[in-house]
């Protein structure tokens, strides 16, 4: 087993891990409140650490067909959200490459 490196992220507004309290995302980073996942409220984020990723997956949602990935904590593993890999529909598009983090699996901080 090797080391595992943490990033640390500064400043007020931090979202951490809810089961192991890692840092993985900065208010800063926040695209969009207006997102909903498995357990309710989610956000968009731009940039996220600490997490790493699932295989791709189609999945059918709210706004259509996407290829994503889960995002689970690499810590702990707990499931945080799902980043958008492809979208299918050009008017969703702006998601590529962008994180979603599911708020009940979150705390934040400040």
């Amino acid at each position: 087993m090797g080391l595992l490196f943490v990033e640390r992220l500064e400043g007020e507004g931090v979202f951490r891990c809810r089961r192991c309290r890692v840092d993985a995302a900065s208010k800063d980073a926040i695209i969009s409140r207006d997102f909903y996942g498995r357990t309710g409220r989610a956000y968009l984020f731009d940039h996220v650490v600490n997490i790493c990723l699932g295989p791709n997956e189609d999945r059918n949602l709210v706004t259509g067909l996407h290829t994503v990935n889960d995002i689970y904590c690499s810590c702990c593993q707990q499931i945080l959200g799902w980043r958008y890999e492809r979208a299918y529909d050009q008017s969703q598009k702006y998601k590529e490459g962008k994180y979603i983090l599911e708020r009940a699996r979150m705390v934040k901080d400040g």
